[in-house]
């Protein structure tokens, strides 16, 4: 198959050693296949523009061929009839699995992705694994209501069970983390799966794929799929044979799922954009805040729902604050995202590094004041989508760059004097997923938790999460939970089962539709 010495068609997406393109294949009821019009959509190193190869550019007849796959394994297949344990085996093998093979998977996300090595290899990766390993057991755990004598002449059971096939989307910054964050939950409690990943990133999604496949998890059980969204997406949103969907991404494409998927009156999950607020008090450990917003702004280069992108500061301490956290940016390594040494990497294409740097133009504009950065590094770095980091100060709460999620290295200084002022600039955006608050005072940090409307609010720290703990937003962030046991509420439906203890053909109030009482 393979059309010459250096190119190699493949089952899923590792590439192999001593490089050469690679025409990766797509997983189908159990199948590697090439899209139907067998069209391909290059996949490119934001890097340095090298090709990392092809994967099938899929239209609605492959997403059809995937939800049926889907649907079929649902309805007749083994997986949502296997015991909870039995699934659980599966998902400790496939952890097991990405446990082995996590140094060549983590420099596939770096090579596609651009985030730092360091990062996907000891931050993302780990913690897919151990989502794995937590699901594993948390499947065993799915309770209803105990059955009781509601009505005094039968008992009553309620059920949880799978909602059916799950529509899985995924976006391109986190692109096997937010995946295992999608699919675990849903396929864990007996769901069937098409998982659709970002055009920009789909390698490790479908090494994702080949993962379970070898776990043993059954055929169409999950399908992995490549495509551009506004077809494939859109048939997977809108297609009757598709009970829910799922999606991490940004609010106006949450807002364009929503309305296809309106149609079937289907189920819809959404972790959607955000714009973090990062409340720093007058009496805040200054040292601690700087770094803080260090790793909160510039996590995965800025491309971050929760990244802390507006830093607000009581006018009292601003000045400090921000000379300390200029030092601090200064010192940021930027570089090749393969390096150990590199702090920042590229952005994820070079349309994103323009969206990114119109923010700044827009900054700019509105008056904002750049202290740090704001351009490209066409210098050092001629090929790759970097954006230097960046630092904005005396920004207006209005102000676009403070009310719009940028996705990038770009963090604007806001300031306040009064507690209530801080919460209003704080609530002031359409956004409500994460945010933090930085205080000594524990009676300061638990109004401020309070007073926030933000699904994860972080006091004196910013970004942690485990696989126990529930993520998902307020407002326009969307709704449902990534993580922990409440995302399996989300992924299965109760059921209300009655059984009559009477044994009598005639009950005492059946006179209320017809007849008279006994």
């Amino acid at each position: 198959m393979a059309g010459s010495h250096d190119r190699k068609v493949i089952r899923g997406s590792v590439v192999p050693a001593g490089g050469g393109t690679v025409d990766h294949t797509m997983l189908i009821g159990g199948e590697w296949v090439a899209a139907s019009s067998e069209d391909t959509m290059p996949v490119v190193s934001p890097f340095d523009r090298a090709s990392l190869g092809t994967v099938p550019k899929s239209g609605r007849e492959d997403a059809r061929r995937a939800i049926d796959a889907a649907r079929e394994a649902f309805d007749k297949g083994p997986w949502p009839r296997l015991p909870p344990r039995a699934r659980a085996e599966v998902f400790l093998k496939a952890a097991q699995i990405l446990q082995q093979r996590l140094g060549e998977v983590a420099e596939l996300e770096s090579r596609n992705q651009g985030k730092t090595i360091k990062q996907a290899a000891d931050a993302d990766l780990p913690f897919s694994v151990d989502n794995l390993v937590f699901y594993a057991g948390a499947g065993r755990t799915m309770e209803a209501k105990n059955p009781g004598e509601f009505t005094g002449d039968g008992t009553t059971i309620f059920r949880r069970e799978p909602v059916g096939v799950v529509a899985s989307i995924t976006p391109w910054n986190y692109p096997i983390m937010m995946a295992v964050w999608k699919i675990a939950p849903a396929l864990i409690v007996g769901n069937t799966v098409v998982l659709k990943p970002a055009s920009y990133t789909p390698l490790t999604t479908l090494e994702l794929g080949r993962i379970f496949q070898d776990a043993g998890l059954p055929a169409g059980a999950l399908n992995v799929i490549t495509g551009p969204g506004a077809e494939v997406g859109d048939e997977l949103a809108r297609n009757p044979k598709v009970d829910m969907v799922g999606l991490t991404g940004d609010t106006a494409t949450g807002r364009r799922i929503m309305e296809a998927a309106s149609g079937t009156v289907k189920r819809v999950q959404l972790e959607l954009g955000g714009k973090a607020p990062f409340v720093v008090f007058e009496d805040a450990d200054i040292a601690a805040a700087v770094e803080g917003a260090m790793v909160g702004g510039f996590v995965n280069g800025g491309q971050d729902c929760t990244a802390a992108t507006r830093l607000i500061v009581h006018r009292s301490v601003r000045p400090k604050f921000v000379e300390h956290l200029l030092e601090r940016i200064r010192q940021v390594r930027v570089g090749d995202p393969l390096s150990r040494s590199t702090d920042l990497g590229p952005l994820v294409s070079p349309i994103q590094q323009k969206t990114v740097l119109d923010f700044v133009g827009k900054g700019k504009d509105e008056g904002a004041k750049l202290l740090i950065g704001g351009t490209d590094d066409h210098a050092h770095f001629p090929n790759g989508a970097f954006v230097l980091p960046t630092l904005f100060d005396s920004v207006a709460p209005d102000m676009t760059i403070a009310q719009r999620e940028i996705f990038g290295p770009v963090l604007d200084v806001l300031e306040f004097s009064t507690f209530d002022e801080a919460i209003e600039i704080a609530n002031g955006v359409d956004y409500g997923l994460a945010g933090s608050v930085w205080t000594k005072d524990l009676r300061t940090a638990v109004k401020a938790a309070h007073a926030l409307r933000f699904g994860d609010v972080w006091i004196n720290d910013h970004l942690p999460l485990g696989s126990e703990t529930p993520h998902g937003g307020f407002k326009q962030s969307g709704f449902g939970k990534d993580l922990g046991t409440d995302s399996l509420n989300d992924y299965t439906v109760v059921k209300n089962i009655y059984i009559d203890l009477t044994g009598q053909a005639r009950k005492g109030w059946h006179y209320t539709v017809y007849g008279d009482p006994a």
